[in-house]
């Protein structure tokens, strides 16, 4: 069990969460959540140690064994793999380096003798003779192959090192596990291991993650940062999600109705109070007016764009019809004789690791590349909308957010156009900023109120939540399974894929396609290639600035 007591922590003057009491116990896996700044990673470098509190103390079981998810991936490269997973049990590790460095003497003394002989009996104790076979059915669960086992670290390309960090983390039955984005770069199949790992854990396992998905599938509690407070709420990620908006519903509710009673006592007081033969009446009607005071709502401090893709006009029956179409990029065949129609009620998930390719394909749909040979063709009644996943271009200019995205309103009145700044929550004086100087996450906000401004009833959408924190990408969730055109989206985000799509597309690395309607969870399950095809890049993806 880990306590935290009266634990705050103070940056420049101002505190970034204070008094925060809470127990974390056996067998439960606690989500840390809040919004972008709240500070989820700090807490868990609390937890950790790594990080002092301003006040307050975090105090752990004796005997209890903390393990953290570490992130350089360049730490270990001078240690083999095995090596570098039993180093998380440091215990363990250092007793067996120990006891190879007295074996390994010429000269064995008495003393030596001893002192192995202790190591031994500790060792034993702590299971270390399963030590290489436990690290390796880890190293399995997670994909990385029994080659690589003994290979050096800095020997492995990023997506295997993220692997061995977290069969680090996991290794030797810690206590106490802290995770923070444990889901970053991991092919679905792992993701998977990893949830019924965690799932069948049975000590205590804190974890920072933007994976709903995830969350949902593990958390038994969910810790809520909000208001410089970390409040426990049983049930998972969505339970929590729903659980707040219900509350704040019902709160509005109470309020609406008591606002009703006291307007009519209100009327009563003033239509009577002259009255004599009422006066007693409107005395007591003020009494009750006095008694009756409006709760006070709180709503959390996150705040959610709004985020509805509405079309200026009725999509036909035709849509798109794709044949032969064929691109080769640096020489190898990305796209090879795709051909397919889509109807008014697709919304297509590009899936699968092949990331060029389905890139290539937006662009080529959008009008930004021409494909080397085969053709595509738009419905007569379809305008288009394209998010592309690198949005540099966009932004490499003087304008201010207003007069950016003013150049793609159908309206050029600058009230209209901030209707749309406001849904994505730039307000007031962000409207005058310049486009050069925003963060990932506000460049990907503004390509979103540039798709709603829009009016197309068929959006193409490569990876947009890159960079979104985790109620942007609620947002955009919901704007999708209400957006009543024609969606073509590819996304790491699983709940996104399933919740949306009902059909699903996967490039092959030959550069053919499979195609089926599905759903995504659906798709996974009949094709386990599918789940194995699916590996993500390593590269440090940032969630918004």
């Amino acid at each position: 069990m880990i306590t935290v007591t009266n634990v705050s922590l103070n940056f420049s003057g101002q505190n970034l969460f204070s008094d925060v009491n809470l127990k974390f116990t056996p067998g439960n896996c606690y989500g840390v959540i809040g919004a972008n700044g709240a500070g989820k990673s700090t807490f868990l470098k609390i937890l950790s140690g790594e990080l002092d509190s301003t006040t307050g103390e975090v105090s752990i079981d004796p005997n209890c064994r903390m393990s953290v998810l570490k992130q350089d991936h360049f730490a270990y490269d001078e240690y083999t793999v095995l090596d570098t997973i039993i180093m998380g049990n440091k215990r363990l590790y250092d007793i067996m380096k120990e006891k190879d460095a007295i074996y390994a003497k010429e000269d064995f003394s008495d003393e030596d003798g001893i002192r192995a002989s202790e190591l031994e009996a500790e060792f034993a104790e702590m299971d270390g003779w399963n030590a290489e076979s436990d690290a390796a059915m880890l190293l399995n669960g997670l994909g990385i192959p029994t080659e690589n086992h003994y290979s050096m670290m800095s020997e492995l390309p990023g997506a295997l090192k993220v692997k061995v960090l977290l069969a680090q983390a996991l290794f030797g039955n810690p206590d106490i596990l802290l995770l923070d984005e444990p889901t970053n770069h991991l092919d679905l199949d792992a993701i998977a291991w990893l949830e019924e790992f965690l799932i069948n854990f049975e000590n205590t396992v804190i974890v920072v993650s933007h994976d709903r998905y995830f969350l949902n599938k593990v958390c038994t509690h969910i810790a809520d940062i909000d208001y410089g407070k970390i409040t426990l709420y049983a049930g998972n990620y969505d339970f929590w999600y729903e659980s707040s908006q219900l509350l704040i519903k019902q709160m509005k509710e109470a309020n609406r109705k008591k606002e009703e009673k006291i307007k009519e006592l209100q009327e009563f007081i003033s239509r009577f109070s002259a009255n004599a033969s009422k006066s007693k009446q409107a005395t007591s009607r003020k009494k009750a007016l006095e008694k009756i005071q409006l709760d006070e709502i709180r709503p959390s401090s996150r705040k959610y764009p709004y985020i509805d893709f509405r079309p200026n006009r009725e999509i036909g029956n035709e849509v798109l019809s794709v044949e032969g179409l064929t691109k080769t990029v640096d020489g190898v065949k990305i796209l090879d004789n795709l051909s397919f129609t889509l109807g008014r009620e697709d919304k297509v998930a590009l899936v699968g690791p092949n990331e060029i390719a389905k890139t290539t394909l937006f662009k080529i749909l959008a009008g930004e590349m021409e494909p080397d040979s085969g053709s595509y063709k738009w419905g007569l009644t379809t305008t288009q909308a394209y998010f592309p996943k690198d949005n540099s271009a966009e932004f490499n200019n003087d304008d201010t957010i207003v007069d950016w995205l003013t150049q793609y309103s159908p309206e050029k009145d600058v009230t209209y156009v901030r209707g749309f700044l406001g849904r994505m929550l730039f307000a007031g004086e962000d409207g005058v900023k310049k486009v050069k100087v925003l963060s990932g996450g506000e460049k990907v906000r503004c390509m979103l109120s540039k798709m709603m401004i829009s009016g197309a009833n068929v959006l193409m959408f490569d990876e947009p939540t890159d960079h979104l924190d985790m109620e942007s990408i609620t947002a955009l969730n919901n704007g999708l399974i209400k957006f009543p055109g024609v969606l073509i989206f590819s996304s790491r985000d699983h709940q996104i894929v399933q919740t949306t799509a009902n059909r699903i597309m996967e490039i092959l690395p030959d550069g053919s396609l499979i195609d089926k309607i599905t759903t995504y969870d659906e798709y996974l399950e009949s094709d386990e290639m599918a789940r194995k095809r699916t590996v993500y890049t390593a590269d440090r993806e940032g969630d918004e600035d």
